[in-house]
């Protein structure tokens, strides 16, 4: 590793972490130029353990002797000529605009996605993010699909940047761990109605979730998925649609999809938040195909 002191957060060097906007760092045009930003030692783990190549890290200083095994594995992978920027604790304070629990940064190079068929062969159970647009859900969710089994995750066109920073904090690294892709890529109009037919090409059930006049229970639905159904009535690979918050799915992809689904609630609540109702899905869902 090259250790370089910073004098001043204003160092052009580190521009990926001071002024560069989400979006100049995803560079749609061309992916494989592309940045995102990993933030603590622990995701930053995880994203090398993912083979994504680190470009530069901004390290605090008082972290640099706990890193020592993760500077040696990038010397190991990619060379001993990436940079460690050494900041001080105030310099990162200004840099990020609140105090780094773990004072360590890392900008990576974003890898091209792959298709959808790739991301779901041989996969049972995906999930589906229909236009999520707040980064927080998005990390949640990668984590619990981590956390419950779920083999893939597709994020719709419109759909927040699962390597946004803060989805990626939020998601503890785990967008690392969950293959995931875009469907559709950024062709807005390909969702839902190609998309949908796409999972359906792909042999997948797809549930809606969703409350409407003809939603089933997500007992009902759990029950369709246990081993002991007979075939026909069994499904076999499941897609679970999740909507954007506030508005919930479309209606387009209400209508067209195989099954609607919605989770039973007390209290006269109406709904959960997205990140919390696709968590108990997983769950619910997983727990069947383990029984």
């Amino acid at each position: 590793m090259q250790f370089i002191r910073l004098e001043s957060i204003d160092d052009p060097r580190v521009e990926a972490y001071t002024n560069l906007t989400e979006l100049q760092l995803r560079n749609r045009l061309e992916p494989a130029k592309g940045l995102f930003i990993a933030e603590s030692p622990k995701v930053i783990t995880r994203a090398l353990a993912a083979g994504r190549e680190p470009i530069s890290l901004l390290v605090e200083e008082p972290w640099i002797d706990g890193m020592a095994d993760t500077f040696a594995a990038i010397d190991a992978r990619w060379g001993d000529d990436v940079p460690v920027y050494v900041a001080s604790p105030e310099q990162l304070r200004r840099l990020t605009g609140y105090r780094l629990h773990r004072g360590a940064l890392a900008a990576m190079r974003r890898w091209p996605l792959p298709s959808v068929a790739q991301v779901c062969e041989g996969a049972t159970r995906v999930a589906v993010l229909e236009n999520i647009v707040d980064h927080t859900n998005v990390g949640a969710i990668m984590r619990s699909a981590a956390a419950l089994d779920v083999d893939a995750v597709l994020v719709t066109p419109s759909c927040a940047d699962p390597l946004y920073r803060r989805a990626v904090r939020v998601s503890m690294g785990t967008v690392f761990q969950v293959p995931w892709t875009r469907i559709g890529g950024d062709d807005v109009r390909y969702w839902p109605w190609k998309g949908l037919e796409e999972l359906h090409g792909l042999g997948f059930t797809t549930a809606a979730m969703a409350l409407s006049d003809d939603s089933i229970s997500l007992d009902d639905l759990v029950a369709r998925l246990a081993p002991t159904v007979p075939d026909g009535g069994r499904i076999d690979r499941l897609a679970l649609i999740f909507g954007t918050e506030g508005d919930g799915l479309s209606r387009h992809t209400i209508a067209n999809a195989d099954l609607t689904v919605k989770i039973p609630m007390g209290h006269d609540v109406d709904s959960l938040n997205v990140a919390a109702s696709s968590a108990v899905a997983f769950y619910a869902t997983r727990d069947a195909r383990r029984r």
